[in-house]
């Protein structure tokens, strides 16, 4: 995603908290994959729960998709990275988090909203 094609860095910020904000970041980069543009997902703060099967199996908004069949979609198609310090402030490790989750910090997040052609939306 750094070679000028156009991208999304998605960063959610919210599980439980707030179901409807982390159903809207996960639709919004699931619509941007369907729509053929690249997307990286970027769970922050609470959001890092959404990498936890069980917690995300919980998080219910009405008349909307099911949040784990977003995430599978997300986990099939985009890359997704759980925010590292937010992970450890939390007392959770990779072994936490579903297959596939990448861990890394703000620079990592930095590095992909500012490359050509990307855009960042936080929810």
């Amino acid at each position: 995603m750094t070679d000028g094609t156009p991208s999304l860095v998605i960063k959610v910020t919210h599980a439980l908290d707030d179901p409807e904000r982390a159903h809207i970041g996960c639709n919004v980069a699931s619509v941007a994959l369907a729509s053929g543009v690249g997307v990286h997902v970027f769970l922050a703060v609470e959001g890092v729960n959404l990498a936890r099967p069980e917690i995300a199996a919980e998080v219910d908004v009405a008349e909307a998709p099911p949040l784990t069949e977003l995430l599978d979609l997300l986990y099939d198609a985009a890359t997704v990275t759980v925010c590292t310090p937010c992970a450890l402030r939390r007392g959770l490790t990779d072994a936490n988090f579903r297959d596939g989750t990448q861990m890394a910090g703000s620079a990592r997040f930095v590095e992909l909203a500012t490359a050509p052609g990307a855009q960042a939306l936080v929810y």
